[in-house]
């Protein structure tokens, strides 16, 4: 913790977060699925990433990304010839995704106020890398981590946020994880991290979990909270 009383690293999630999924209902609709689809088939691949770590299993987020798609292909489109390639033409566009529209001057923000700025996701660092190279954000970032680092452990397992505040050299209390799902947002704090919950729907935050030590409506409102300069 700074002197100020302000986390020294903000450690960021990314998926839904840092970046703007609703695109991919387009890709699922390109390869027959409806775009309707989108928000079921990524509740699925939390849930089964994070029943293997429960079960002591272990797998990356493309290949569980990968088989869920290929289970609504098989009952969306039964007898489909090729539907690894529709599978692939979706998770394809990862890399690609946008981020949200207050996530650029948060982010440029809060790096120019000082603070020290890491991702970590589920998914794929090289993905998050991309991403935000994409979004002329690269700069502001000092690394991209994902769980295969600590040893394919999914949040919200408490060796996932471990990982972040080992590699970024300070203690859990000094660090704040920012995420939009309050269930990261629950993983952090019982970790020993100091939270902020993004409200990007109206959805309330859920009553049985605990709560985040700051919310806000975005990446730049977080930053003027943190007291950075925005715009």
């Amino acid at each position: 913790m700074s002197e100020d009383g302000l986390p020294e690293v903000l450690v960021f999630d990314v998926n839904e977060t840092l970046t703007d999924m609703s695109v991919l209902a387009g890709c699922l609709a390109d390869t027959g699925l409806p775009g309707e689809l989108l928000p079921l088939w990524f509740a699925g691949v939390l849930r089964d990433g994070i029943a293997l770590t429960l079960a002591g299993g272990r797998a990356d987020f493309a290949t569980v990304a990968r088989d869920a798609l290929l289970a609504h292909l098989a009952l969306e489109r039964p007898g489909d010839p090729d539907p690894g390639a529709a599978a692939d033409h979706v998770l394809g566009a990862l890399p690609e995704l946008p981020v949200h529209p207050d996530v650029p001057d948060g982010v440029r923000a809060l790096h120019a106020a000082g603070h020290r700025l890491i991702t970590l996701t589920n998914g794929s660092a090289r993905t998050s890398s991309a991403v935000l190279a994409r979004a002329g954000l690269a700069g502001c970032f000092e690394t991209h981590l994902d769980v295969q680092g600590a040893g394919g452990r999914w949040k919200p397992a408490p060796t996932a946020y471990a990982h972040a505040v080992r590699v970024a050299g300070v203690p859990a209390g000094a660090a704040m994880l920012v995420a939009v799902h309050p269930w990261d947002v629950d993983g952090a704090a019982r970790a020993g991290l100091r939270t902020a919950w993004l409200r990007r729907t109206p959805v309330p935050y859920p009553s049985a979990l605990w709560p985040a030590d700051r919310q806000a409506a975005g990446v730049d409102d977080l930053a003027r909270q943190l007291g950075a300069a925005v715009g």
